[in-house]
Formats: structure tokens, C-alpha cells, sequence
């Protein structure tokens, strides 16, 4: 026998279980302990791997990793070789500082392997020497002999071969959302996960019913060890922002290298400098031409981005994605629990006498029941009240509320008829029940021997209308008397409510004579009578539908990626509004199964609804959708949805009925479930971009006046108007003051009704490079203009250094107003006073400068002097003449457009 045989089996649901008990060289009353043992010690225990994970040491240092900051140590290097150890010690703080801001703000690792891991049972009962015992999970092998129970979770993969009434909830692997029921019989190899009935998968719960089988694959070789795989093999992309910074960065980096080498060039040549001063005089320039201040300042908008967004119920675990929401062309949703409530609720009864609606959703007991319209007392109506008794009194299931949100114990489907006995407030408390028989899947249908004080004593029966039409001759009609069935009738609305993606059941129910206490098969072939059709459906969440119009009017196309039938996700889709009933076309997971890498990106984009997908079709989808340069959130709850949320550009779990692994996934977490936070979501990303882009349009001017005046000063032989370490001083108090403010300004009215930005779309388009560069060079020629006046004068250097910085600051401050509204004017006094953190900020600069001026402390830190009073009064104005030139721009750039 190969010894692949005794690790795990490949397409298990395909052979009969006695297969799969040969190849596994194993029989009905388990393996020996001995054999077992010498199989462990072969295969390994039941357990996922444990993957590597980063240490605290790496984490922190790949915040270096940046080849702007690259070129500050180089720049630190030199300053210490050539003895200047306070620019050395300024410019490695401000180094240290990112990186330590970066760090911070990355928060936990991903965790995402740890969350699986959290799914796997504990205990199995296993069969070992002929006796059933009690071991840990983790020492189970291929060929052990397992008994499922309801209430457990399944501990392996197993090949079932005995069954009664089995049905496991699978929906964290399928995304169905009703349990699986299941039987003993082979399968097709290319079933999909859920349509494997012969299967009992690892992480999984048993709802009802009992079951024995064969231990088929443990630990990594399991369906949900592929999973983990899956995870850990799948590559993440980089966010549209950190690509743009990454070029903006490349770019910037070449740019200021060349021309700090010109500047040696023209320097020692032109103008016979000595070396030290001009390496110096380079340093300044690249220090100056670097945004220090701008990853730092990225950094700090994005967080408080994600503090704002946790107002609105979506909890950001990673930085970037809070940005990235702003650039998203399309949303990938999981149907049960995402755009559904995953709770099970009666919508329509069908009688005889109509049509009634059952208004409310999932298990909250609220809502009424309605006759054309009109609210309904159940009884007044022979026909309601006959299938309300039948859907109360023959149901096992329990619903209560905890914390404020209604649970079921049992079966969903169930819990569906227990919530509508209760809006109809039915009282079953004096139904006696005296035998029953339970609901088997090759049956599909249960029944209950009942009596009543008031009422002769009735056999109740409910289950799969194919069923119950088999077993009754009779039906109430209208009037409430018993005649001969309409077979085509029911048949005709069971059809129709099939095309709406319900969940049909059917009650049937006939009196017995006081005397039977007991209830058999054969009591159920004659004499029942067809009382109507109960139609359940998994509610689609009604903010949800709102917020996918919310979306569609945004330019962001919705695509819902489900587990469950065509049928179910096409109604969903239609009712949700993802597409209309003339043109919506369901794709099945056979068909992306078998479309090349090619023809699938066309399907991904011609089609909105995927039906029976498995995890690495909903991966594939998503690449796929990548491919074609989309930007992708994908939101789901299930395990199977974690690979395709971490491959996704925003992955979105949910908080509250999502697994640990794909909370760990994801980018954000929804606390409350609900996919109108993600609408809302990314309003605020698309308003965080909108605040960065002002941010960094105006940090850049800032190193564009200052790169441009110590480029000009050595270009024309000058005395240098700025040191080192004053060029910091002015980065970094403009950077941690002004532009922070920005990251406060409120969303541009009708941020939601634009499209979503090209992924590849610059983030500063041509305007805003012209204005980069105008506002350069009006501050930075007045500045060089007014040193080198000042100097002319006789004022002493470090005098006319102060007065340089100054003007700097000083012109930022009046340009800071200009930044706030990228295109509209700020010359409207409303505007001036609609964001306080700009006003806070001025003042915070202010003193900041105040102390930069006067301090004896800074003056021998930064080579700055008092200024008089009349000082202050010309930079003043070049920063007031700058705030009207660029409002003049703006003007003439609104009359452009």
C-alpha cells in the first residue's frame, strides 16, 4: 500500500465508504492502539502548522526601508564626519521619529493562521481496539473511526458511512445558510464543497442528528488546513497610495541627488568653494528638498481617519486601507450575513384563501402579518391559523434574546416558524405532545402526535412539499372545508416561489382518535390534508439596499459571491438592486472552474452574481478583477472568505458574525455587520484622500521654496540663507502644525456622487503640479530676495537666517488658508472659520516660532537671533501677497474648468 494512503484521501466524497475504509487499511471497529500510535508518530498530529512570524526588531526596522530616508543618513553620515553633530542628532530624531510613528501605528501582525486554528475541536470520540473512547484532537489519524453527535465540531475530514438525521452547518466553508444535510452515498469528483453530502468537514458544526465515519485527512491536509494554505501563499498588493508614494519617492530621490550633485559641481568649479561648505551646502539642499514631515503627517491623518471611521462602526487594522477605501471601482460581497441578515424568516404563507405576507425580518419576533394589505388576527382566519399551529407545535427549536439580539437554539428553519408563531402571538403552551417523528433527510419531513383541552387530538405534520403533496389526497379550501387536492395549484406556487429564491415548506395535519398515543410511518400514507405553503428566505438587510444604491450612484459596481444556489442569490441580487431580472446573469462555480485566467477577467467584469463558489473561486475572482486595474473590497464572514480577503485591495470581515480568521484577514472589521458601513466607509476614505492630497500639496511647496533657495545661493555664488538644521526646524514645525490641520477638514460636498479616481490616476494631476511650483517660487525668491536685501544692509547672518525662516513659516501659514479648498475660494469669510483645528494650529505655530526666535536655547541649537518688532511686519506681508496671488490662480483655474 502506498504510504500516501495513510496520510490523507484526495477526492474522498467519491468513493464509497468502504473505499475509502480499504484504502485507509481500516474496519468499522477502529484501529489498534498500537497501530495507531505508529501512524501518529508517521503523519504528524491534527494540528495546522504554525507559521513564522516577523520579530518586533524587523518590524520596526523595514520602517528604513525607504530611499528618501536613505538619502537623510547618508546626509547624517557626512554631517558627522565633517564634526557638525547637532545637525547629525537633528536629522536621525526625525528619522527615528517616522519610524517609530510607522511602527506604532502597523498595530498586531496578521493573525489570521491563529484564527483557523481557534476553529478546530478540542475532543473526539474515536474508536480504537473495538471500544469508543474520549482523545484530544490532536492525536487523531486517517482510519480513525469518529462519532459526530449534535453539538459537536468536527474535528478532521471524514468519509461518513452511517447517518441519522445528520445535518452540519457548513456556512463558515459554504456561505449556505441552512445546514447541510447529510447522507452516506458517493459524489461526483468535481462536487463543490457543498454538494460533498458524504462529508464532514474539520471546524464545522453538527446541528442535529448523529453520525459515524472515517477520519479521511487531519491537520493540513483537511479541507480547512487547504484554507490556511490558501492564506498563507496569497500575496498582497500594494494600496494605490503606497504605490504613488513609492514612485512619488523614486522619482523625488533622483531629482534631489542630481541636483545636490550639480550643486558640488557648480560650487567647486564656479565659485571655488571649500568642500566642507559645500557638502554642507548639499546636505541643506537635500534635506530641504526632502517632505521629512510628509510620511509622518500620512501617517497621522490616516489614524485620524480610523478613529473617525470607528465612529461609524468600521475598525481599521491596517492604516492604509482607510485610504484605499477612497479608490475602490469595486465591491465584492458575501451574501449570508453581509447583504443578509443570515437569519432565517418566513415571508409569505400561501393558503387556499391567499396570499399572507409576514412583514419583519431575521429572528426578532416583530412584525405583522398582512392579507392584501390590510393587518390580519390569525384568529379570525380558519386557513392562518391552522398552518401557524402546525409551524409552532411541530418544531423542536428554541428563540430567546441575549444583550439585546434574538438567538435560536436549533435548526434556523425552525427558529423561522418559532418567530412567526410569536408575531402572531400563538400560544402553544397547552399542546400536549405525545409521540413524534423526527425529521430524516431521506424523509425530509417531521411529525408530532398533539392534543389540545379545546381541540381533537391531531397528527401535525411539516416538511419538503414534494413530500407532504405524496402523502395527502385532501386540502382546506377556501371555505374552510376539506375537499380533494389541487395538486397543479400547489404546484404552480410552489414554482413561483422557487423563482423568488425561497426556502419552501409545507404543513399538513389530520385528526386521530383520542386513544393513539403512538405515531408511525403508516400514519402518515392516508388522510392528511394539504394546508398550505410556508415560503422562507435569508432577509436581505434593508440598509444594505440602500447603501448598494449609494454605491452605484458613487461610479462603484457591487458583486454579490455566495456559496448558495443560483436560484437564492439571483432573487437576492434582484431585490437588493445588484442588477435587474431581464439581464442578470447568474455564473456558477463549475464556470469559473473551467474559464482560463483570460476569459475569466471578462466574466468578472460583464457579471455581478456568483453562485456555489468555493474559497479559491471567490480568489480568483478577485484577481481577475485586480487584473483589469480595479481597485477591489471584498467583504464576507466565513472562512472560506478569508484567502480572498487578504488577496483583496480592502479586505472587510464582520465583527460580530465572523470568524477569527477572517477578522485576522481582513483590513477592517464592521462591529456592526451591516454592509451599510462599508458605504459609509469609503465616504470617509474617499474624504481621508482628499484631506492627504491637500496635505501634501501643501507640505511640498514648503521643501520646493527652500531646495529652490539653497539651489539659487550656490548656483550664484551667495551666502547660504539657511543652515541644516534650520531647514528641519521649519519641515517639521510646518509639517506637525499647518498641515496636521488638514487632516481635520470635513468631506467636499457630493463626495459620494463622483466616480471613484482612475487606480492609476496621478495623485497631484497638472494643476496641482503648477501650483507646486508657483507657490515654490514666489516664497522662495522672496525669501532669498529679502536675505539677501537684509544682508546688503548690514544686518549680522544669523539675524537675516531668523528673518529668512520667518518668511518661510510665515508664507506657509497664509498658504495653508489656499490649501483648505483645493479649487473653491477661500476668500469668503464662512469658509475662513469652518474647521478650528486650522485657527489652533496657526496659534500653536506662532508660539512654537515665537520660542524659535527668542529663546537663547534655540538660538544655540538653530543659529537664530532676536528679531525687532519691524521685522516681522515684511514677512507678514510676502506671506498675505502669496494667499492673493494663488487665490487669483484658483480663480482662473474655476473658469478653465
Amino acid at each position: 500500500m502506498e504510504k500516501l494512503n495513510l496520510v490523507y484521501i484526495e477526492h474522498a466524497h467519491a468513493l464509497d465508504s468502504q473505499d475509502a475504509l480499504q484504502q485507509l487499511s481500516s474496519n468499522t471497529d477502529g484501529l489498534s492502539h498500537d497501530e495507531a500510535q505508529q501512524r501518529l508518530a508517521s503523519v504528524g498530529p491534527n494540528r495546522l502548522p504554525e507559521p513564522e512570524k516577523e520579530g518586533l526588531i524587523k518590524r520596526f526596522f523595514k520602517h528604513f526601508n525607504d530611499i528618501l530616508i536613505y538619502i537623510l543618513l547618508v546626509a547624517a553620515g557626512i554631517t558627522a564626519l565633517l564634526g557638525h553633530w547637532i545637525d547629525t542628532w537633528v536629522i536621525l530624531s526625525v528619522v527615528v521619529i517616522n519610524a517609530i510613528i510607522g511602527f506604532i501605528q502597523e498595530g498586531k501582525a496578521e493573525q489570521a493562521l491563529d484564527g483557523i486554528r481557534k476553529m478546530l475541536s478540542t475532543k473526539a470520540q474515536v474508536k480504537r481496539d473495538g471500544a469508543w473512547m474520549d482523545i484530544a484532537a490532536e492525536e487523531l489519524i486517517p482510519g480513525d473511526i469518529i462519532r459526530l453527535r449534535s453539538g459537536d465540531r468536527v474535528p478532521a475530514d471524514i468519509r461518513l458511512f452511517d447517518c441519522t438525521n445528520l445535518r452540519i452547518e457548513e456556512s463558515a466553508l459554504t456561505g449556505e445558510s441552512v445546514p447541510s444535510d447529510k447522507q452516506t452515498a458517493a459524489v461526483d469528483t468535481n462536487a463543490g464543497i457543498g454538494d460533498r453530502f458524504g462529508m464532514a468537514f474539520s471546524g464545522t458544526m453538527v446541528a442535529a442528528g448523529r453520525g459515524v465515519g472515517v477520519v479521511v485527512a487531519t491537520g493540513a491536509h483537511t479541507e480547512l488546513g487547504r484554507i490556511n494554505r490558501m492564506i498563507a501563499e496569497v500575496q498582497t498588493l500594494q494600496t494605490p497610495l503606497t504605490r504613488q508614494m513609492a514612485e512619488f519617492s523614486k522619482i523625488l530621490s533622483v531629482a534631489i541627488v542630481g541636483l545636490a550633485l550639480l550643486m558640488l559641481a557648480i560650487g567647486y568649479v564656479l565659485h571655488d568653494y571649500p568642500m566642507a561648505e559645500l557638502f554642507l551646502a548639499a546636505i541643506g539642499f537635500a534635506v530641504a528638498a526632502i517632505p521629512e514631515g510628509l510620511p509622518a503627517i500620512l501617517t497621522i491623518t490616516l489614524a485620524l481617519g480610523v478613529q473617525r471611521m470607528a465612529g461609524r462602526n468600521a475598525i481599521t487594522r491596517k492604516l492604509t486601507a482607510v485610504e484605499t477605501l477612497g479608490s475602490v471601482t469595486v465591491v465584492c460581497s458575501d451574501k449570508t450575513g453581509t447583504l443578509t441578515k443570515n437569519e432565517m424568516t418566513v415571508r409569505h404563507i400561501i393558503t387556499r384563501a391567499g396570499d399572507y405576507v409576514v412583514e419583519g425580518t431575521g429572528y426578532q419576533p416583530q412584525g405583522d402579518i398582512t392579507h392584501q394589505g390590510q393587518r390580519v388576527d390569525f384568529r379570525e382566519h380558519q386557513h392562518l391559523h391552522a398552518i401557524i399551529e402546525v409551524a409552532a407545535v411541530a418544531n423542536d427549536t428554541h428563540i430567546h434574546e441575549h444583550q439585546g439580539e434574538w438567538r435560536v437554539t436549533g435548526e434556523p428553519t425552525e427558529g423561522a416558524l418559532r418567530t412567526l408563531a410569536m408575531k402572531a402571538n400563538f400560544d402553544h403552551s397547552q399542546h400536549e405532545r405525545h409521540d413524534s417523528i423526527p425529521f430524516e433527510s431521506a424523509n425530509k419531513f417531521m411529525a408530532t402526535l398533539n392534543s389540545h383541552p379545546q381541540q381533537e387530538r391531531r397528527i401535525l405534520l411539516k416538511g419538503a412539499p414534494d413530500r407532504l403533496l405524496q402523502r395527502c389526497t385532501h386540502e382546506l379550501n377556501a371555505n374552510g372545508d376539506v375537499v380533494e387536492l389541487d395538486h397543479d395549484f400547489w404546484v404552480a406556487h410552489i414554482d413561483e416561489l422557487g423563482a423568488e429564491g425561497l426556502r419552501i415548506l409545507a404543513a399538513a395535519s389530520r385528526n386521530v382518535t383520542d386513544e393513539q398515543d403512538k405515531l408511525v410511518m403508516n400514519d402518515l400514507d392516508s388522510g392528511m390534508v394539504f394546508l398550505g405553503l410556508i415560503g422562507i428566505i435569508d432577509p436581505p438587510r434593508p440598509e444594505a439596499i440602500a447603501a448598494i444604491r449609494s454605491c452605484h450612484e458613487a461610479g462603484i459596481r457591487v458583486k454579490m459571491i455566495t456559496g448558495d444556489h443560483a436560484g437564492t442569490a439571483r432573487a437576492i441580487g434582484i431585490e437588493m438592486g445588484i442588477g435587474s431580472a431581464e439581464n442578470l446573469k447568474v455564473i456558477s462555480g463549475n464556470d469559473i472552474e473551467t474559464a482560463s485566467d483570460d476569459a475569466l477577467q471578462v466574466i468578472a467584469h460583464d457579471c455581478d452574481i456568483f453562485a456555489r463558489t468555493s474559497p479559491e473561486h471567490k480568489l480568483r475572482l478577485v484577481t481577475a478583477l485586480q487584473a483589469r486595474g480595479d481597485v477591489v473590497a471584498m467583504t464576507g464572514d466565513g472562512v472560506n472568505d478569508a484567502p480572498a480577503l487578504k488577496r483583496a485591495d480592502v479586505g472587510v470581515a464582520m465583527g460580530i458574525k465572523g470568524t477569527e480568521a477572517t477578522k485576522e484577514a481582513a483590513d477592517i472589521v464592521l462591529a456592526d455587520d451591516n454592509f451599510s458601513s462599508i458605504e459609509r466607509a469609503i465616504e470617509e476614505g474617499r474624504t481621508i484622500y482628499d484631506n492627504l492630497k491637500k496635505a501634501i500639496l501643501f507640505i511640498l511647496p514648503t521643501n520646493g521654496a527652500q531646495g529652490l533657495v539653497m539651489l539659487a545661493a550656490i548656483i550664484f555664488g551667495l551666502t547660504l540663507p539657511l543652515t541644516p538644521v534650520q531647514i528641519l526646524w521649519v519641515n517639521m514645525v510646518v509639517a506637525v502644525t499647518l498641515a496636521l490641520a488638514l487632516a481635520f477638514e470635513p468631506a467636499e460636498p457630493g463626495v459620494m456622487q463622483r466616480p471613484p479616481r482612475k487606480p492609476g490616476a496621478a495623485i497631484m494631476d497638472l494643476a496641482m503640479l503648477l501650483r507646486l511650483a508657483l507657490v515654490s517660487v514666489l516664497i522662495g525668491c522672496a525669501t532669498i530676495i529679502l536675505f539677501e536685501i537684509e544682508l546688503m544692509r548690514g544686518m549680522a547672518l544669523e539675524t537675516a537666517r531668523t528673518m529668512a525662516v520667518n518668511t518661510l513659516v510665515i508664507a506657509q501659514t497664509f498658504y495653508l488658508f489656499n490649501a483648505r479648498f483645493l479649487t473653491e475660494s477661500s476668500l469668503r469669510l464662512s469658509r475662513l472659520f469652518t474647521n478650528s483645528a486650522a485657527l489652533i494650529a496657526v496659534g500653536v505655530l506662532i508660539v512654537l516660532q515665537l520660542a524659535f526666535v527668542y529663546l537663547p536655547t534655540m538660538n544655540l541649537w538653530f543659529g537664530t537671533a532676536p528679531l525687532e518688532l519691524r521685522h516681522w511686519l515684511m514677512p507678514l506681508a510676502i506671506g498675505f501677497v502669496v494667499f492673493l496671488i494663488i487665490e487669483g490662480e484658483k480663480a482662473i483655474t474655476r473658469r478653465r474648468r
